[in-house]
């Protein structure tokens, strides 16, 4: 098809479209507003619509057989009676709009406003990206992924740890730990989104600064076997061990271990604190979830928990607060 064609075929159906809107609005505008067939039955009837029915039919079969004079008769007196009629069933005008029986002032709604009906979230059926993980430790206790507030995402593959940038989509090695420590356990940003925490098999922790990948310092001491899952709360790295004992970190000070918490018989594989920094909640092998409260922790004495919730039957690893 030329261009030619392109613009009379556009004009064509400009030309075809431009008459039906304007009809639309004659037809909408009018007094008839023919398009609203609501019968009333205080206007119809009834009588006429049954002889309509019955013996009505009945005189147009036999039309073709009356005298012209007949005819003429009939007509005069279907005038007179007021039978000129082709419809059975009466039509109006749409109904007149309500009637307010309250002023708006003091209606209801100017004291509550309705609020705003909260739009609809897309969730996606397909994945936007997929990203390839080769030897990833197949292992549900582990916390082998986060993603940073820097739009980095960290992931950790066998003994070396990797950064992919959301924002543009590069990929860049952090650290590769030697065989007698690793695997990589668990990864954990901080809340500035440069630092993170890299848990390790053989029970330590590191620090790095992801910015000039550097590595900080290394927490040692805090576990009798590897580092699972982990937490920040400002400062304060909580990491949770295989030995079920879950520990506070101050990164800040020398003699890190500040609070530990113990109540779990088996490995903690979640860790979560709450927006307000004082309580947290951990979930274990053992399908128990504690609440620790931190205005109740001791350095000297292992802390007992606020809350105990034993309703799970197998291990509890996710885990969020309500805001």
């Amino acid at each position: 098809m030329d261009a030619g064609s392109l613009n009379s075929f556009s004009n064509l159906k400009g030309q075809s479209r431009c008459p039906l809107q304007e009809q639309l609005l004659f037809r909408k505008n009018s007094k008839e507003n023919m398009d609203r067939f609501i019968p009333n039955r205080s206007a119809m009837d009834f009588d006429y619509a049954h002889y309509m029915l019955t013996d009505g039919r009945k005189i147009k079969e036999n039309q073709t057989v009356c005298s012209p004079a007949r005819e003429a008769y009939r007509k005069q007196l279907a005038e007179t009676l007021n039978m000129n009629r082709t419809r059975i069933l009466a039509f109006k005008n749409k109904p007149p709009a309500p009637v307010e029986l309250f002023p708006s002032e003091h209606s209801t709604t100017s004291v509550h406003p309705t609020k705003s009906a909260k739009p609809r979230r897309h969730i996606p059926q397909s994945s936007e990206r997929t990203l390839d993980a080769p030897d990833l430790v197949d292992d549900f206790y582990l916390n082998l992924l986060d993603w940073g507030s820097s739009n980095v995402l960290a992931i950790a593959l066998g003994n070396t740890v990797y950064l992919w940038d959301a924002s543009d989509s590069s990929t860049s090695e952090l650290v590769t730990v030697d065989d007698e420590n690793g695997p990589v356990t668990s990864v954990s940003w901080a809340p500035d989104g440069r630092h993170i925490a890299i848990g390790l098999n053989n029970s330590e922790v590191q620090l790095w600064d992801s910015a000039s990948n550097r590595q900080l310092r290394t927490l040692r001491e805090c576990h009798r076997s590897r580092v699972g899952s982990m937490a920040w709360n400002n400062h304060i790295l909580t990491t949770g061990g295989m030995d079920g004992q879950i520990v506070n970190n101050d990164v800040r000070i020398r003699s890190h271990v500040v609070e530990t918490y113990r109540g779990h018989q088996q490995e903690v594989c979640g860790l979560k604190w709450s927006a307000s920094g004082q309580q947290l909640a951990s979930g274990g092998n053992d399908n128990v979830v504690h609440i620790w409260d931190r205005s109740m922790a001791s350095s000297n004495s292992p802390t007992q928990w606020l809350h105990r919730l034993e309703e799970h039957t197998s291990a509890v690893k996710a885990l969020t607060w309500c805001p």
